[in-house]
């Protein structure tokens, strides 16, 4: 395997920095001295960038100079696009360095400023994206926003020079216009902050929340193609889970709905047919062409949204896409010590994709003669179907194809895997895109919650070990002696303290390798990070819940996107976990917490319920009586493995796992809806009382 930038950044991080002047010197600048993939990209920009620091508004403010805040992440296509047109251009380059100050984040290792600014961007544009680009006074209040821009206007877009110097004319000599726009700005995030919190005073039905949000889902559902809404379309894991929990509530067409989009997507171009796992959204409504970067948290939720899918259906089709991704993370997305990195790049040598895409001429050199047969089920050509090469995707499913050309599917499958094998084979030859080593606390916990369930469900141990070494791992290098989590990790750990995404992520990550362990070491260790939200991300005063610890640094007003996105709200899932906990664990008090965490997002909710599918998630579980599983026994006991997994087969949102170690080797106690079950000792009469409790729940 060749890497590209990938190692022009590993060998930036490896220069001995000691000698270096702090502004970097001649060859680079301050971003040099940082740690994120992401910086390292813009060290010799001729721009002058400075990281997040004091030092950079103490400049604005002493030269009474704007700041330009520019956000993005080490694998954003645009991102490097604009880099290329205007922050490796000289000419940019001096007209920044004359008239702002310029400062560059990585959204993944500070979410808190990213979220914050692009609330701002929100309100501003009425949308956002990366790169993200915010013009700012010193006391860090914004007055514009924008997105990706060309270094001269093309078109109907504008030119990012001729902005530049409209800014600037703006702050020497409309001072006043400006602070204008500050204050309107300020007042629009203030009233924000107060909508976004304000709880909801008319009384909300579950049953209307869920109707409203199945009708909004059908509507714009693609029933050719899977998938919600037109291009570009997104994977949305969070809907498909939500779906799999209606279908196993009586509502066959939601989890039909799941299953084909899961398929579709399974056969397109967004799905890396060779190497296994999913880029990041479709340019396109029919799945083929992809933005080409792949994220670790993608993997992890689509991974989990396929085992809901799963559960619900029994379908084993999807624990092979499952065990697809598996593979793929752990070849090419797990570090030496166990933990996960964060992305891989779209980008190779400037142009998107390159890396996953294919001639149809390099095919037969490498299959020879196999290689008709696998361009005919591969929609493979002369021409190709993206910028003359071909995107691999799956036109028709493997049985209907085995049927048109009369071939035996079990053969034709062991070929065409034969034959992807090989491919990869060549394709690790190529230059490898970067990736971004970096380890995300919140990342990671999404990733362990995945490999410990898909493990439980499987039987495969090697994921529930994958998902414990990593949990070792964080536990161990991700918090300080006084037990403070930190957010990322990257040969040393950051010192950017985690937020309640971190906290709540990793700890649903540790309640899943308790349910799919039954060591009870995990669990206390979500215990643990249960009562740190509590002490670090609740308001003593009003009872709510923020992102930001309140030991951390403050964005300049509290307002912030509080809806699911690719990931789930961390208001959601910490609600989420401490309904687990709290039923598991016997804490009335974490309960009354998650009805004050689900509750602050119901107004959202009932204006919008398909962005807000984790809260209705859990008021579901909040509204309904959990199906409590004590179990007994010898906790390695081939029994207890049986009757762990038998539990776990079936698809119930408020399952509860409890657990005590005794000299039986294993046993089961069911209570569900005030009634408490004889015990079993086989994992089929497990499986049979909780599907008869599956029908009534």
């Amino acid at each position: 395997m060749i890497h590209g930038s990938g190692a022009h950044v590993a060998h930036l991080m490896s220069i001995d920095k000691s000698t270096l002047p702090s502004d970097g010197g001649e060859q680079f600048n301050r971003l040099i001295f940082a740690r994120s993939p992401y910086l390292l990209q813009h060290a010799q920009n001729p721009v002058k960038w400075y990281e997040w620091c004091d030092e950079a508004f103490e400049k604005a403010r002493h030269e009474n100079l704007p700041l330009l805040l520019s956000i993005g992440y080490a694998t954003c296509h645009w991102c490097h696009v604009m880099a290329h047109e205007s922050f490796e251009d000289h000419e940019v380059a001096a007209l920044l360095n004359r008239n702002y100050v310029c400062i560059k984040v990585d959204r993944e290792e500070r979410p808190d400023i990213d979220d914050f600014y692009m609330t701002v961007s929100q309100i501003l544009t009425g949308s956002g994206g990366w790169p993200l680009n915010i013009f700012m006074t010193p006391d860090r209040r914004p007055f514009f926003a924008m997105t990706y821009l060309p270094k001269h206007g093309r078109g109907s877009m504008g030119g990012f020079m001729d902005l530049l110097k409209r800014i600037s004319a703006l702050w020497q000599q409309h001072p006043r216009d400006v602070e204008k726009t500050c204050g309107a700005i300020m007042g629009a995030l203030e009233q924000h902050s107060h909508n976004e919190s304000r709880e909801c005073t008319e009384l909300v039905e579950l049953e209307a929340l869920t109707s409203l949000a199945l009708n909004q889902l059908s509507g714009i559902y693609d029933q050719k193609r899977g998938g919600f809404g037109s291009a570009p379309k997104f994977p949305l894991p969070i809907t498909l889970s939500w779906l799999a929990e209606q279908g196993s509530s009586g509502t066959p067409k939601a989890l039909d709905m799941a299953q084909h989009t899961l398929r579709m997507m399974r056969r397109g171009g967004i799905w890396d047919q060779i190497g296994g796992g999913m880029h990041r959204y479709s340019v396109d409504n029919k799945w083929l062409v992809p933005h080409f970067e792949k994220m670790l948290y993608d993997q992890a939720m689509i991974a989990l949204a396929t085992m809901d899918v799963y559960q619900a259906g029994n379908d084993p089709f999807f624990l092979g896409v499952v065990d697809n991704i598996f593979r793929f993370v752990s070849r090419e997305l797990t570090s030496p010590n166990g933990t996960f990195y964060s992305a891989l790049d779209a980008d190779l040598e400037g142009k998107e994709g390159t890396y996953y895409l294919w001639k149809r001429d390099e095919i037969e050199e490498i299959l020879d003669e196999d290689m008709d047969l696998f361009c005919r089920f591969f929609d493979v050509s002369e021409k190709g179907n993206f910028e003359e090469k071909n995107i691999l995707n799956v036109p028709v499913d493997i049985t209907t194809f085995c049927a048109r050309e009369k071939l035996n599917q079990e053969e034709t499958e062991h070929l065409l895997d034969k034959c992807c094998k090989r491919l990869l084979e060549q394709r690790e030859e190529r230059i490898y895109p970067l990736r971004d080593e970096k380890i995300i606390t919140a990342w990671n916990g999404l990733m362990i919650a995945a490999l410990a369930r898909g493990g439980s469900l499987s039987g495969e141990a090697e994921y529930i070990e994958s998902a414990s070494r990593a949990a070792h791992f964080i536990l161990k290098d991700l918090k300080r002696a006084d037990g403070r989590l930190v957010r990322s990790f990257l040969d040393e750990p950051s010192d950017v303290l985690a937020f309640l995404e971190d906290y709540a992520f990793f700890c649903s990550g540790l309640i899943e390798l308790f349910e799919a362990t039954l060591d009870t070491f995990w669990q206390g260790q979500a215990l643990l990070l249960a009562d740190e939200i509590l002490r670090l991300f609740r308001d003593p005063n009003s009872g709510g819940f923020v992102k930001i610890g309140h030991d951390a640094e403050q964005m300049p007003a509290r307002a912030a996107l509080d809806y699911d996105g690719v990931v789930p709200s961390p208001f959601s899932q910490t609600a989420k976990c401490f309904i687990s906990l709290g039923y598991s664990c016997d804490r009335p008090d974490l309960l009354d917490h998650a009805h004050i965490l689900v509750h602050s997002q119901l107004e959202s909710a009932r204006q919008n319920p398909t962005m807000h599918l984790g809260s209705i998630q859990a008021l579901a579980m909040l509204e309904s009586d959990p199906v409590i599983i004590q179990f007994q026994g010898q906790r390695d006991s081939l029994l207890m493995a049986s009757l762990l997994r038998s539990a776990r087969s079936v698809s119930i949102s408020n399952l509860v796992i409890r657990f005590t170690e005794s000299s039986h080797s294993g046993q089961a106690f069911v209570c569900a809806q005030g009634t408490c079950y004889p015990p079993v000792s086989s994992g089929d009469s497990l499986c049979k009382l909780l599907a008869s409790l599956q029908k009534s729940v």
